[in-house]
């Protein structure tokens, strides 16, 4: 069977350095950081009170009021970044467009976790002191409702689905879009993902497994990977979306292609709930297997942008499978982190990330690793972890790691497209 070729015709960005697109990309080249003192609730009790929130958004900006009422946070962001890649792409405009050939593949970590909170937290009571909940409570909170908001909003009637692999979830959401649409069972997807955890029982419960910085004091400068001091990674909130389109189709209405997708791997650490395995095993088993998928050599790859969360464990892990996998060809590649900039936006920390790769081979430049400031001797001196500010150079083509908690790994590669 001939395989379709995958490319990607438009993006849209909802985060915490930027609310579309453009600016998002200008945050990364500039270095910003997206940290500061929480405001979705008060964090005065909490041993962390900071995370990356999306900053200057009102959702009535985007949507009807009595729409947005009936939608947690992490629908709204997916809506919003949804609309911009939909509307980049000129599907809006091409009457041509068969529907029922456009599906929706959305990743999500947690979903609705402010509506189960706000629900569960205190229950309404009736006169006769039964529990009343909100009638919207479980289609505001299950995983799935985000791509279900997309395809009735723009009547996509192809298939229709989410991914959930914690923080690999939005990289599972695009390799799957990416291995329908060459199987020929879809033209176009809207895919990516959302999330909208920065609540008490997200601060709370990551508090409680020790996996968050608490570095209250400076913010800014908390997401460190790779720097010897790191202490946990910063919790972000966003969404992150990409047009995946075949190749014919897209050329056929003149869309613009910012890359190709060359392939995707996929692994389980099979090692523990929460910490990655000690040597890199799965990260390096779902790099060789991405690989493979793109029939890509390790010296055809120019940069890497890292799981790299800034976790004492998780960082040297993933660096083992890099030297591994990329032997002395690993000292040619560029590798960063952004969630040093973005923080860690879990289910939707793939999708902005992948969408940084795009943009990196599409541009030719490296976003940087920020909040450097001592060497880890547990990492090679010769890595170049592009610190400090943006590197210029040719990007042929780049790799998205992603890891979850339950030990998922996903890895998807992006390459300049060709005629």
């Amino acid at each position: 069977m001939d395989l379709k070729r995958v490319v990607i015709t438009g993006m849209g960005a909802l985060t915490p350095i930027g609310n579309t697109l453009e600016d998002y990309w200008k945050g990364l080249l500039d270095g910003r950081s997206g940290a500061a003192r929480i405001t979705h609730f008060d964090p005065e009790l909490f041993r962390t009170q900071f995370a990356c929130e999306v900053k200057d958004f009102n959702v009535q900006d985007h949507l009807d009021r009595k729409e947005a009422r009936r939608m947690d946070p992490f629908v709204h962001y997916a809506m919003v970044a949804a609309h911009e890649a939909v509307l980049a792409s000129g599907l809006e405009d091409y009457t041509e467009l068969d529907k029922d050939r456009v599906g929706v593949i959305w990743g999500a970590g947690i979903g609705g976790l402010l509506t189960f909170e706000e629900e569960i937290g205190g229950w309404a009571r009736r006169e006769d002191g039964s529990p009343r909940f909100n009638p919207f409570f479980i289609p505001k909170m299950i995983v799935d409702i985000s791509a279900g908001h997309i395809s009735m909003h723009y009547g996509y009637r192809g298939l229709n689905f989410s991914t959930v692999s914690a923080c690999a979830s939005s990289t599972n959401a695009i390799i799957d879009a990416f291995n329908y649409i060459r199987l020929g069972k879809a033209q176009v997807i809207v895919t990516g993902g959302s999330e909208a955890a920065v609540t008490a029982s997200g601060i709370g419960g990551f508090n409680a497994m020790k996996a968050l910085s608490e570095r209250n004091d400076d913010p800014q400068s908390a997401s460190r990977p790779f720097d010897k001091d790191r202490d946990g990674f910063v919790l972000g909130e966003g969404a992150g979306a990409l047009i995946l389109e075949e190749r014919e189709h897209a050329i056929a209405r003149g869309a613009t292609i910012y890359a190709e997708v060359a392939g995707g791997g996929l692994s389980a650490d099979a090692h523990h709930m929460t910490a990655p395995h000690p040597e890199g095993l799965g990260a390096r088993n779902v790099m060789l297997d991405a690989l493979k998928d793109a029939g890509m050599d390790a010296g055809e790859l120019d940069y890497i942008n890292v799981h790299g969360t800034s976790t004492p464990l998780g960082d040297i892990a993933e660096t083992r499978a890099i030297r591994d996998v990329f032997g002395d060809a690993a000292f040619k590649l560029n590798i960063s982190s952004t969630k040093s900039m973005t923080g860690h936006l879990l289910g939707a920390a793939g999708a902005i990330e992948s969408i940084a790769c795009t943009m990196a081979v599409h541009q030719d430049i490296v976003p940087p690793t920020i909040n450097h400031f001592t060497d880890d001797p547990e990492f090679h001196p010769d890595l170049n972890f592009t610190f400090g500010k943006a590197e210029k150079r040719s990007v042929r083509a780049a790799l998205s790691n992603t890891f979850g908690f339950g030990g998922h790994n996903a890895s998807v590669i992006v390459k300049k497209y060709e005629d």
